[in-house]
Parts: C-alpha cells; structure tokens; sequence
C-alpha cells in the first residue's frame, strides 16, 4: 500500500508540541541571556573592587563569571545559530546558570548578598519554555543552593568588614526567596501552559481549515471533471454497443466489449454520485448495518482484481454494535480498500475488533510498504509514491499524479470521528489502523442524529 496521502493531522501537532516541548527553544536565546548576565556580573565585580575598594577574592570571582563566558564561545563554535534544544538540554543549560550564580553569591556573602535575588531568574526562565518536571527541579535546585549560602559563604565585602546581620534577618531572607522561587515559578509556568495551550489550538484550528478548504476545493474539481467526463462517457458506451452489435454475440472480443459497457456504466454511475451527492437521510433497507458490513460493501468491487480480499474478526468484547450506512464513512473504507488492493500482491487482510469502548479496523496488505520518508508527512494532498514510468516518484513530481485518494480517506473518516495510523509492517507490507470511540461510531458526531432516518421512515409508515 504505496498511495500514502493521508493527513499528517492535528494529533501529530498536537503529540510533538506537548510533553517534552521538543524544539521550543533556540540555543542562541539562552546564549545571549547569558552574554546580559556576564556583562552584568563582570561590570559589577570590576566597579565593587576597583572603585568601591571593598576587599573579596576578585580573581576567583571574576574566574566564575569568565567560566560562562568561554562556555557560551564554545556553544557558539560548536553548534549552529538555528539549533534549538529538547527539554532536558535546556534543563541542564538553566542548572548551569544557577550553580554559577549560587559560586559567585559564595564568594561574595551567600544571602548577605543583595544580588542573591537573581536566583529567581533561571527558574523563571524555565517555567516559560520547559516542561513542568524540568521547572520543578531548578526550582529544587536553586532552593537547595540558597540553603547551602545561608549557612556557608564567604564573609560579605564591605567598607570596614563589621557589617553583621542577625539570624533572624537571614532566615527571613532565605523564606522570601524560598516563597519566591515557588511561587513565581508555579504561576509562569500556569501562565505559560495557557498561552501554549492558546497557539496550539489556533495551530490546529487552521491545519483543520486549510485541510476542509483543500477537501472543498477538490469537491468543486469533482464536479467540473464530472460534467466534462459525461459526454466522452456516453460516446464510448454508444459505441461499444454498436460494436458489439456488428460483431454478433459469438465475437471473440464480446466478452471485452461487455466489459468495456459495464465500467462505462459505473463510470457515469460514480460521476453521477459526485454532482448530486448523497442524502444522509435518504431511507434504505441497510440504513443501519454492522461496521463488518459496510466493509463488505467496501471491498465488494474489487474481489474481481486478482487479489484475495480477507476480512476477519480480531479480538473482540461483546456483540458487534450496529452503525449508519454514513457516505463519509463507505467513501473513506473504499479508498483505503482500493489502494491496499492496487499494491498487494496476492492479499488483503482487513481485521475488524471491537470492545465496549473502542471499535477498530486494520486494513494490510502484502505489498511493498509505504515509503518510510512520507510516513511523517501522511494525509497532505498531492503526495503519493505510485512509481512513473520514468523511475521516478510523486514524492517528486506532484503533477504527473492526483496522489488523494488516502488524503480523501483521511478526511473523511476523521469527521467520523475515527483516529487513523499508518505504519510498515514488520514482515513486509503495508498497515492502516482507524480506531473508532465506539459511541462516536455507534451514535455518530456532534450535531448528527443517527435515530433522524428511522423516524422519518416511521412517520412515512
């Protein structure tokens, strides 16, 4: 099953921009915060000895602040300025930046320090951009680090070395920056979340309109070609006809002729579905049927391809529920049945299982497999690996091919309600698996009311 059109979808989004963040931050922003806390601590550290002459170890003081400073030379060497890190590498960047801080408050007065209130900077930074783990440990971090200076420092500089805060005065300093710390960062990370939460959201929003503006526009396509397409139709019926009538009943090509007039017919038959559309509440016989039966009627047209169509029952819990005869939801079974059919090589298996929660269906084929470069970008319009005559692929060439028939499936059965994945089988071929919640299946999506065609035929009784 090589025709791999299927939408990348808002679960993707949704799965890469939540846990761990991933790619949330560039390298370069954390190396220029840094630069601003290097240029602020060397300016202090310079003005504190030279000019106010306070007495502290200077070289060592100023050997920590040049520490940072070779470590973002060598960020900016090693790596490039388009690189952005994964949750546990900006983790370990923010640690290093408390540490430092926490040296620089040891040699200069631990608490005493009024700077040592820019411990709160590193940990505020993380409850922006990191997951809350991470956000939770520098906060530990920097409360384990103001523990360590409120009882182990260096004595603070100062003009004539007798300046001595009382206990009390310390330990309220350290309970302001404790409080602080946790506070500060419980509520950027609450106000963080909400805005990611926000820009996911609108994210999704407008990959599900551009999907259902590229669905509509490909139905206004659909109808154009089936207004073109019915003339030339009807010529080759008219004259496979008149063929087969010279020709006589007995003909060696009259079973090709009557072949020939068949799919011309379900040609204008399908055109003919395509301009006036199918009405949901139109009342038939099998308006509510099993989800194994309607995949029956899926696979039906092409048991005749040479290709074995199999279609079993997994493990299951409970009797099969009864679902509506949904066009959406046939449509999306065809194409997918059609396309595992065109590249099986002598199977298809379909397996359909259920349980009181979910309803599943998984469509594999003995072919070569889906091309493991599209397998991430599955379900955009216009992309197919069907091999040209050329050598070459659809991935290459969008023009030479339609590449929308597992897009179209995708679509469709989305608005079912269904989640769809696509994988490479391990013994060879190709897997679609769609997963239904089986209330959503049984009752239909928000809005539908699946019980509207049995009243009407009802009322109509």
């Amino acid at each position: 099953m090589s025709d791999p059109t299927a939408a990348g979808g808002v679960e993707s989004l949704t799965r890469e921009r939540t846990g761990k963040n991933r790619g949330r931050v560039r390298l370069r922003t954390l190396i220029a915060i840094r630069w601003l806390a290097i240029a602020g601590q060397a300016a202090t550290v310079v003005f504190v000895y030279l000019v106010l002459g306070y007495d502290f170890p200077f070289y060592l003081t100023l050997g920590a602040v040049a520490a940072s400073a070779f470590l973002n030379i060598a960020l900016v060497a090693r790596y490039p300025s388009t690189k952005r890190l994964v949750d546990h590498e900006a983790r370990a960047h923010l640690a290093y930046d408390v540490v430092q801080l926490a040296v620089l408050l040891f040699l200069t007065g631990g608490l005493k320090n009024p700077f040592a209130a820019l411990i709160l900077v590193p940990v505020t930074i993380s409850a922006t951009i990191l997951s809350g783990a991470s956000t939770v440990g520098l906060a530990l971090l920097a409360i384990g680090c103001i523990s360590l200076l409120a009882v182990l420092h260096m004595p603070l500089p100062w003009g004539d070395g007798t300046l001595v805060l009382a206990p009390v005065y310390l330990y309220a300093v350290w309970v302001a920056l404790a409080l602080g710390i946790s506070l500060i960062a419980v509520y950027a990370w609450r106000v963080a979340a909400e805005a990611r939460r926000m820009s996911d959201a609108l994210v999704a929003t407008q990959l599900t309109l551009a999907r259902e503006q590229k669905l509509s526009a490909l139905g206004g396509l659909a109808a154009a070609a089936a207004h073109e397409l019915g003339t030339p139709l009807g010529t080759i019926a008219v004259v496979a006809k008149e063929m087969s009538r010279e020709l006589g009943g007995q003909s060696q090509y009259s079973e090709d002729l009557a072949l020939l007039t068949s799919q011309a017919k379900r040609c204008r038959e399908i055109l003919t579905r395509l301009t006036r559309g199918h009405n949901e509440s139109e009342v038939t016989p099998y308006s509510r049927l099993p989800l194994s039966g309607l995949i029956e009627e899926a696979a039906e047209p092409y048991r005749a391809f040479g290709v074995t169509i199999a279609i079993t029952p997994a493990a299951q819990d409970g009797a099969e529920s009864l679902i509506r005869r949904r066009p959406e939801l046939l449509q999306g079974l065809v194409n997918l049945v059609e396309n595992a059919t065109e590249f099986a090589t002598r199977q298809v298996a379909i397996a359909v299982g259920w349980d009181a929660r979910r309803v599943c269906v998984c469509v594999r084929d003995d072919g070569p497999g889906f091309e493991r470069a599209l397998i991430p970008i599955l379900g955009e319009p216009y992309i197919s690996s069907r091999p040209l005559e050329d050598g070459r692929t659809h991935t290459e060439i969008h023009h030479e091919g339609m590449g929308l028939g597992i897009f179209i499936a995708k679509t469709l059965l989305e608005h079912t309600g269904a989640t769809i994945t696509f994988r490479n089988r391990a013994q060879g071929g190709a897997e679609v698996e769609i997963v239904w919640p089986r209330t959503m299946l049984e009752d239909g999506p928000p809005g539908h009311d699946p019980g509207a065609a049995d009243n009407k035929q009802q009322r109509a009784t």
